[in-house]
């Protein structure tokens, strides 16, 4: 098992906590009891931005899952990314309540990136897989396998975030982006993947495997 550095607070959200804590402070110091308000308001930002430390599996060829949510679409179709290649969806929906940053679901180097800007219906929503503001990633792992995680923003969501490019070598569980509020995630696995969720089941990210690898 690969051991990260999990921030426990996102990286991404330490300038708002900032903030909010300064309102809270500036309230307190204000209104006295009824800042209270406030600093519930701050906590909500502490849960948004958690970002705790997960299990990755190191059983062959698992795919761990890259997000936090409740699987809203399984089944095959084409790759939109890869032409002329049929693949395995996984589609999982992120509400304000889930861990929102994205993990790699199983290590490889990194092939391709792809960004398109878009519009930002419910994630919730299959349309919002061709639609949305997305963000793809390609990993080809040391298997030769080809999979891609696609974070795609949300009906709330105005910022996707991705630090791999091109060329990086990834791990499983690695820590590789962020979304901000309500989003989702599409994953696209070869065909034959052994599938190991459910439709409507809740996954975690990292903690929990999607599926398992086709052996070469």
């Amino acid at each position: 098992m690969d051991s990260f550095n999990y921030p426990i607070l996102a990286r991404e959200g330490r300038a708002h906590l900032l903030i909010a804590v300064t309102c809270g402070v500036l309230a307190t110091w204000l209104f006295g009891y009824w800042s209270i308000i406030v600093w519930l308001l701050i906590g909500l930002v502490c849960q948004f931005f958690r970002d705790p430390k997960r299990r990755i599996s190191d059983q062959p060829g698992a795919i761990v899952s890259p997000a936090s949510g409740k699987i809203v679409a399984l089944g095959e179709t084409d790759n939109p990314y890869l032409a002329g290649v049929k693949s395995l969806k996984i589609s999982i929906f992120m509400n304000v309540f889930s861990v929102h940053s994205n993990l790699i679901p199983m290590g490889g180097a990194i092939r391709q990136c792809w960004y398109q800007r878009g519009k930002f219906f419910n994630a919730a929503l299959d349309k919002a897989s061709r639609a949305n503001e997305r963000n793809a990633i390609w990993i080809q792992t040391e298997q030769g396998a080809d999979i891609v995680s696609v974070q795609i923003a949300g009906l709330i969501a105005r910022r996707i975030l991705s630090y791999v490019k091109p060329g990086d070598m990834v791990k499983t569980g690695q820590r590789y982006g962020f979304i901000r509020f309500g989003s989702r995630v599409d994953v696209y696995l070869p065909r034959d993947t052994r599938v190991a969720v459910q439709l409507g089941q809740r996954v975690l990210s990292g903690n929990d495997i999607i599926g398992f690898c086709p052996k070469p």
